[in-house]
């Protein structure tokens, strides 16, 4: 199990950093035109600070989900509910991950910005329109590139049917609470 985690694991590194250099350049292209645009910098700021939180957010998101759903498979074997446990934890983690980048990005380029005596407050609050830009931009690419997680999953239920497998081809009987699929 540990070899088809590192698999996943590093299948899911390399497809995150081919992504999101593929969004990089459309984002500095936005981001110039933004910064170019009446829209002014302080906007463009906020659309990279937006879009850097939301790439920080899928990296650490994909890689706890990865770990999450070994632990899960392993707890499995022992029951649904602890299996069950371990996927809610997981989900926990990363939805808080993203709420709290999210309030952190919010609040602290609001916060930034209000030192800047130039900008005032409701061009702060322009400029966050820009960061939420970002943010949502990041994550309708991931989404939309999403093609990974049914990949992954098709192979590790073929590499789970094949390890359960006796020796003459045949399933094996399942075990504890792990039912076959007929």
């Amino acid at each position: 199990m540990q070899e088809i985690a590192a698999a996943v694991q590093a299948g899911a590194k390399a497809y995150l950093n081919r992504q999101y250099s593929t969004i990089l350049v459309v984002g500095v292209v936005l981001f110039a035109v933004m910064g170019f645009s009446p829209l002014g910098w302080p906007t463009a700021g906020g659309f990279a600070v937006g879009a850097l939180l939301s790439g920080l957010t899928g990296y650490i998101g994909m890689n706890i989900s990865v770990r999450a759903n070994v632990r899960t498979a392993q707890a499995a074997t022992e029951g649904l509910n602890a299996a069950l446990s371990v996927a809610f934890r997981g989900g926990a983690i990363t939805g808080m991950l993203v709420v709290g980048l999210g309030l952190i990005g919010v609040a602290g380029y609001y916060l930034l910005l209000r030192q800047f005596s130039a900008i005032g407050a409701d061009g702060a609050l322009h400029a966050l329109v820009g960061l939420a830009f970002g943010g949502s931009l990041i994550s309708i690419f991931a989404r939309l590139g999403g093609a990974f997680s049914p990949r992954a999953r098709t192979s590790a239920r073929i590499w789970w049917a094949r390890s359960r497998r006796g020796s003459r081809g045949r399933p094996a009987q399942p075990r504890g609470d792990c039912r076959q699929r007929r």
